[in-house]
């Protein structure tokens, strides 16, 4: 159900990108829905009709983007990850520093903010882990 529904937003948010780029005015998107797919509003759009919609907005000299390879959304997978970094630091009294030195020792990176790989972000999270585990057993 989520990848239908993110697969929903995507095909709607390409839409929106090629009316954009088209320099399609209201009333020429709308007719484009009503010709294409005969519905008023492109959140009426079924899979198939926003497929039919993207195909002929191809047909009318749209180009996508190409997808970069293994680009993640932004907020996706890093997002998350830092909240959960943050979480680990306030849990234990620790700075935004401390996150910081474990990325610069780990990955020779700055900021654990400029972490752009997932495993190295995941790297910072397991380092966090270990130590609270290892402050738990040394306080227990």
């Amino acid at each position: 159900m989520a990848n239908d529904t993110s697969r929903r937003r995507a095909e709607l948010a390409k839409i929106h990108i090629a009316k954009k780029e088209l320099n399609l005015d209201d009333g020429a998107y709308r007719t484009l829905l009503w010709t294409v797919a005969h519905v008023r509003s492109s959140k009426d759009l079924d899979q198939r009709g926003r497929r039919a919609v993207l195909d002929h907005l191809k047909s009318r000299g749209w180009k996508p983007k190409a997808k970069r390879a293994g680009k993640r959304p932004h907020n996706q997978e890093r997002e998350p990850m830092l909240a959960k970094i943050e979480a680990l630091l306030a849990d234990q009294s620790l700075p935004w520093s401390y996150a910081d030195a474990l990325a610069s020792h780990m990955y020779s990176v700055e900021r654990v903010a400029w972490l752009r790989n997932p495993d190295h972000l995941r790297g910072v999270i397991a380092a966090l882990d270990k130590r609270a585990r290892r402050e738990e057993a040394h306080d227990g």
